[in-house]
């Protein structure tokens, strides 16, 4: 990522759109637009994948969850979703489409800004020196290249919000985790009452990382989750 990275923002709305594109270019991003899907995939072939998304629910055609959905199929480029609303259901349905974070209208532009910096920051890539390796049960795990794969070299492909809840556990290794302390290490604020997006993360992380069916991540009954193999360093 430079220093100044490129964020493509889709959002129907002109005038949102203009806003949001000043904003951002005023603290420093490179911010190309997009009406939908089909003006997206012009910047996509023309200048290539963005180092993050800023990705409207409600577009006229194609929405922002088939959108997401069909990004995440070659793609793991940072997708920031914004809602018409605040409610589980859309937040749900974005994580699990793919989105890394979302962000419910009207909003604060700073709150956007906040969010893409945390997004960047998680998925920014590490200096090779740096980097550390995990074995944890059938699989490996490098943090900071924060890639995924069985023993046999075989690539598990994970969301970044996947990939971060399973960094917390791999750091962690033996501890029961609850919800909320999941919710604060991944997404830097303190989890609502009601929300069960980690929950729907979490299921999807464990159906993925099953390997020939051992559990990796047990449940821990009214409490939270655990990582139920040793980790040891790859």
């Amino acid at each position: 990522m430079t220093d100044m990275p490129r964020v493509v923002v889709v959002e129907d709305d002109p005038e949102i759109r203009t806003l949001v594109r000043d904003y951002l270019r005023r603290q420093g991003f490179r911010v190309d637009i997009a009406d939908g899907g089909a003006g997206l995939d012009r910047l996509l072939a023309q200048y290539g994948p963005p180092d993050l998304i800023v990705l409207d629910v409600m577009l006229p055609g194609e929405d922002g969850f088939a959108i997401c959905r069909r990004l995440r199929v070659a793609s793991r480029v940072p997708i920031i979703m914004l809602t018409a609303r605040g409610d589980d259901i859309d937040r749900i349905l974005g994580l699990e489409m793919g989105a890394d974070d979302y962000l419910a209208k009207p909003f604060n532009p700073r709150e956007l800004v906040a969010r893409m910096r945390a997004v960047l920051r998680r998925t920014e890539p590490q200096p090779i020196a740096d980097r550390r390796r995990f074995a944890a049960g059938p699989i490996t795990v490098d943090l900071d290249a924060r890639s995924v794969a069985t023993a046999e070299g075989r690539p598990i492909d994970l969301t970044g919000a996947e990939f971060d809840l399973l960094a917390c556990f791999v750091t962690r290794p033996g501890r029961v985790l609850s919800r909320d302390q999941l919710m604060d290490w991944t997404r830097g604020r303190r989890a609502e009452a009601l929300d069960r997006t980690i929950d729907v993360q979490m299921s999807r992380l464990r159906k993925k990382i099953e390997v020939g069916g051992e559990p990796l991540i047990k449940t821990a009954r009214g409490v939270g989750y655990v990582l139920a193999v040793a980790v040891t360093e790859a």
